[in-house]
């Protein structure tokens, strides 16, 4: 039964917002009564929480590890756009949630990211030892960017980020930042061209 409540305090979030978030609205979507939802969950502070929780589950995805800075931070951040509504519920449904409880926005960033802050972490300090990036350029905010340009994207447009919208971030933005615009050392590879048959003497 928990499952059941908490997934339809969830659609109601996406739908309606945490303003008009009502205990009896969950109870008529989840085919049971006010008082069950009540007996597990006192407030609807609590319930929007435990919703939320329940949305962002799960065990973080492993840091990809492609060979490169650019490659792994893509990955990072196509796998966090499948977070879209997570990100759009917290930067757009939930002002009153904010204004209510007194608890910042910045506060939930982690159940959006989903364990991609960690991941662009050991991502850019692989990068580190490689020589690509350059230790001087890594800070807090750095590290922050690549995410926080994915959620201004996603609160702006309230849809997916296109994969040319991914990809502009990772290539205009955070790549030549954190490696000062110096292009990572990678192998030589010399295509071979078949070469044709003689051709036969007359």
């Amino acid at each position: 039964m928990d499952v059941a409540l908490l997934e339809a305090a969830w659609g109601e979030l996406v739908e309606r917002g945490y303003a008009d978030l009502t205990f009896d609205a969950v109870a008529t979507r989840a085919g049971t009564s006010r008082s069950v939802v009540y007996r597990r969950w006192s407030t609807r502070r609590d319930l929007a929480l435990a919703a939320l929780r329940h949305r962002t589950a799960g065990d973080p995805a492993p840091a990809p590890d492609t060979g490169s800075l650019r490659g792994d931070l893509l990955g990072i951040l196509h796998a966090m756009t499948r977070r879209t509504d997570v990100m759009v519920l917290l930067g757009v449904q939930l002002g009153e949630f904010y204004r209510e409880t007194g608890i910042a926005p910045y506060a939930l960033r982690e159940h959006w990211l989903g364990g991609g802050g960690a991941a662009v972490v050991e991502v850019v300090r692989r990068a580190e030892r490689r020589g690509e990036v350059d230790p001087s350029r890594v800070t807090p905010r750095t590290l922050r960017l690549a995410a926080d340009l994915l959620r201004q994207e996603v609160t702006t447009t309230l849809r997916p980020p296109s994969s040319q919208a991914v990809t502009s971030i990772v290539d205009e933005v955070v790549v030549p930042l954190l490696t000062g615009g110096k292009q990572p050392v990678t192998a030589q590879v010399t295509a071979h061209r078949p070469v044709p048959p003689r051709a036969a003497r007359p």
